[in-house]
């Protein structure tokens, strides 16, 4: 097991990466404040390790809530079955809530513990990879509106994060390669030396190879955490952690949640950043043809749904928390391993990429 820490002075916290964590109670029993304990999880990972977690926390009055699984789930309405949970079993502020799934479980959970009696702890299990490297670090937590993505949240920092490599056996294949691309996201925004050692491992990774994992996932969490810790609130450098996202999530949105998974619909965006910052003379064809060729290494998509005109693109990407004063805030790139946040590019070029990338 290795630990690291996202450094935020007093909500400072370690993320345990290894496998076979769940079977430590120690580990997590150590980050509960009281005797109360609501573990949020769903469909999918309940039947697999809801009790082996629960057995671990006998000593504790713990009761669990189990969510239908998938985005399209993640919603104001879905969220309220879990408070449902906190107040008919009358929970105290003492209590401490344990997100145990993926990204959708994670960000729901982060923001019922946000929101209940003003302020609760609660802990990170991620279970799938996307959510090992990146949306259970940093404490972004959120639910989706109709109309946008995580518009509806909160910056709210979990207790812990145990991410236990073993849940990743059992993942299937595409939920794998969607929590790829948010690996390849730290190699292009700010880690070329890991953006060559992915070129050179994608074969392992997909084959589940657990040191080659372990090492992606470790180095991603701390790619991210050191951003985190610079800029916790988000007012700055930590936007280039969006890169792919404004592209992406008109994606998600304009699909209907579920359909393109997270992580697909952020491929094609990362590859809708590197083409526009081509088109902007910033990197050369040569880098946008190793990104391309490192997201389909993956199994991922690298061109937009075909249902989607370049018009509902942008009707959509206005919809999005890094819209300053009218104008689209996008990440693109200088290098492999140089992202920027940037309102300055030709409008006119950005029609000209989603149109590029349209069947």
């Amino acid at each position: 097991m290795n630990t690291l820490t996202v450094s935020l002075a007093e909500r400072s916290y370690p993320i345990y990466v290894g496998d076979d964590l769940l079977s430590h109670a120690e580990l997590l029993t150590k980050h509960i404040k009281g005797k109360e304990v609501l573990i949020v999880t769903n469909t999918t990972i309940a039947p697999l390790y809801l009790q082996q977690v629960s057995e671990q926390l006998a000593d504790y009055r713990c009761k669990s809530v189990i969510l239908p699984d998938g985005e399209e789930f993640k919603n104001l309405e879905i969220l309220n079955q879990i408070f449902d949970a906190l107040l008919e079993n009358h929970f105290s502020r003492q209590v401490t809530m344990i997100a145990l799934g993926g990204g959708v479980i994670g960000d729901m959970t982060g923001f019922a513990a946000a929101s209940y009696q003003r302020g609760v702890p609660f802990i990170q299990i991620p279970t799938t990879l996307l959510s090992q490297v990146d949306s259970s670090v940093g404490g972004k937590t959120a639910v989706n509106h109709a109309l946008g993505k995580n518009m509806i949240g909160a910056f709210y920092q979990p207790q812990c994060v145990i991410a236990d490599t073993n849940t990743l056996n059992t993942l299937e294949d595409r939920q794998l390669s969607s929590g790829l691309a948010e690996v390849i996201k730290y190699g292009i925004i700010n880690d070329p030396e890991f953006f060559s050692w992915l070129e050179d491992n994608m074969p392992a990774l997909r084959q589940r190879k657990p040191s080659v994992l372990a090492e992606a996932i470790e180095r991603s969490c701390q790619d991210k955490a050191d951003i985190v810790a610079e800029d916790e609130l988000e007012q700055g450098v930590r936007a280039v952690l969006n890169l792919g996202h404004t592209f992406g999530h008109a994606i998600e949105t304009g699909m209907g949640y579920g359909n393109w998974l997270h992580g697909e619909a952020i491929s094609v965006g990362m590859l809708m950043a590197a083409d526009l910052s081509q088109r902007m003379d910033w990197i050369d064809n040569a880098i946008v043809e190793r990104i391309k060729n490192l997201l389909l290494a993956a199994g991922l998509p690298v061109t937009s749904p075909e249902e989607m005109s370049s018009e509902q693109f942008m009707s959509l990407m206005s919809v999005d928390k890094k819209v300053q004063d009218g104008r689209i805030r996008l990440i693109l790139l200088k290098d492999i391993g140089q992202a920027i946040i940037s309102d300055d590019y030709d409008a006119d070029k950005l029609v000209a990429t989603l149109k590029a990338f349209q069947h």
